[in-house]
């Protein structure tokens, strides 16, 4: 008895290669037909939308005719053929005169569109053969596999995106439309605000596709001002925010959510020595937090592909609006690249995570550390760009630097003008490509883990609005 055995089947991609070359025929006739032509297929087609070998010879032709203005025949378009030594590889004048005589452009511009379209599929099926061969490898980085697949893909649609040019007044309107959405206080955020006033008020937020490098020594509070921001962005302003904890475990951070929102000290959480009062004031005040949008993550030692691949699935599946990793030196370049030293694997990722926020639309805020030198010099010992650790080039790539400092720290008692330093901290705004350079005061409480508006632990709405000209729902910095 024969086994039975299914007949295969030609893939319907390549049971249509008549079909595509006659459309590929048809088209590139009626360009050499009519003089017109070509402008209304020429933002749509290129050399590698063709299958057949001999019509992209033929259109490779045509362009080249198109880029010294010279007109569009069958007499130039066979010349140049010939001037490229492929008059013979296309099937001789014969062959360019016959799809001629056979074409019509009646449907030309959507003929153009389907032959991009088969182009597309034969893409993603070449993406997807080299995938399957190297999922196979025991040797491949599936993260890195993952990243480039989607990398592939996204050229593919990027490259065939029919591009128009708009008129000026288009243009024009558009950007009037633009800043009437960012003067009206009603308007939906286009930039996430820290939720710290004097904050605000100086960098307008933190703005979409920067990069902002927060920088300081260890035992700062770096952690302690991201996790305070991004608890403001996402409780009073329900925005959802990612943050790559690398360093700290996701049980960590939310103790340091806790602790500020509770207002407990977290010492005390750490331990589970609460009193009756404060497992009341727990319960009763951890509903917004419950709820809020922050996703963390905390992987060690997170590649930047890793980092890629994760913060595109979550802009994807929940419109993340803001990025945070902790921080930047615990960060690898995986497969980026081999051989590199430190200082090359640093400046790698750094040009990453700036790639990462123009490619999301958001802003990507990264911790750094600060070199020893700062601890070495004498004075105030207030950082400065140069003492960005390992390399230069965080400082090329952030749109803004920020410095946070705390002369406590340095059993610095006073300031100059007398102000005790307990407390006492400050954001210094040391790059800043869309604003000014400033120093900003802040309270550091300590017990918390949280930082503050330095004049006061609570702003009302109202007052946050007339200091930022931001909008919120609700309280602005419930601290």
């Amino acid at each position: 008895m024969q086994p039975n055995i299914r007949p295969t089947r030609e893939p319907v991609l390549f049971q249509q290669l008549s079909h595509v070359q006659a459309l590929e025929a048809n088209v590139l006739g009626g360009i050499i037909k009519e003089k017109d032509a070509l402008t209304s297929v020429i933002d749509i087609l290129k050399s590698d939308s063709f299958q057949d070998e001999r019509h992209i010879a033929i259109y490779q032709s045509i362009l080249a005719l198109f880029g010294k203005t010279e007109p569009i025949d069958l007499l130039t378009v066979t010349n140049q053929l010939r001037q490229n030594g492929e008059l013979e590889f296309v099937g001789g004048a014969s062959y360019v005169s016959k799809i001629m005589a056979n074409s019509t452009v009646a449907h030309i511009e959507q003929d153009a569109r389907i032959i991009v379209q088969y182009a597309i599929r034969r893409n993603i099926v070449k993406i997807l053969d080299v995938v399957k061969n190297k999922a196979y490898e025991d040797t491949t980085d599936v993260y890195g596999l993952m990243d480039s697949t989607e990398q592939s893909l996204r050229e593919i649609q990027e490259g065939n995106l029919n591009k128009n040019i708009p008129e000026l007044s288009a243009v024009v309107q558009k950007t009037l439309e633009e800043i009437k959405n960012k003067s009206d206080q009603n308007a939906e955020h286009s930039n996430v605000p820290s939720g710290f006033p004097s904050l605000d008020r100086i960098t307008g937020g933190f703005h979409n596709t920067e990069l902002i490098i927060i920088a300081a020594r260890p035992g700062m509070g770096k952690t302690a001002f991201v996790v305070s921001a991004l608890r403001n962005a996402a409780i009073d302003f329900h925005l959802p925010v990612a943050l790559f904890s690398l360093e700290m475990s996701a049980q960590q951070v939310m103790l340091r959510l806790i602790s500020a929102e509770a207002e407990i000290d977290s010492q005390k959480l750490r331990k589970g020595e609460l009193d009756k009062d404060e497992w009341h004031s727990l319960h009763s005040r951890l509903n917004n937090l419950s709820t809020a949008p922050i996703y963390v993550d905390d992987t060690p030692a997170l590649s930047i592909l890793e980092l890629r691949t994760k913060a595109r699935r979550l802009k994807a599946f929940h419109n993340i609006k803001m990025i945070i990793i902790d921080y930047l030196q615990l960060m690898t370049a995986g497969n980026i690249k081999q051989g590199m030293n430190r200082e090359q694997e640093i400046a790698a990722i750094s040009r990453s995570l700036k790639t990462l926020a123009k490619e999301l639309n958001v802003p990507v805020i990264s911790l750094s550390q600060l070199s020893r030198s700062v601890e070495t010099r004498g004075g105030d010992k207030r950082p400065q760009l140069s003492d960005l650790r390992e390399s230069g080039s965080i400082e090329q790539d952030a749109d803004v630097v920020m410095f946070l400092y705390r002369p406590e720290y340095y059993d610095i008692d006073s300031l100059e003008d007398g102000t005790s330093t307990k407390g006492y901290a400050e954001m210094i705004i040391a790059k800043n490509r869309s604003g000014g350079t400033e120093d900003v005061k802040m309270r550091f409480i300590g017990k918390y883990t949280r930082f503050a508006e330095f004049d006061g632990f609570h702003v009302s709405a109202e007052e946050y609005e007339q200091q930022t000209g931001i909008t919120i729902g609700s309280k602005a910095n419930d601290m």
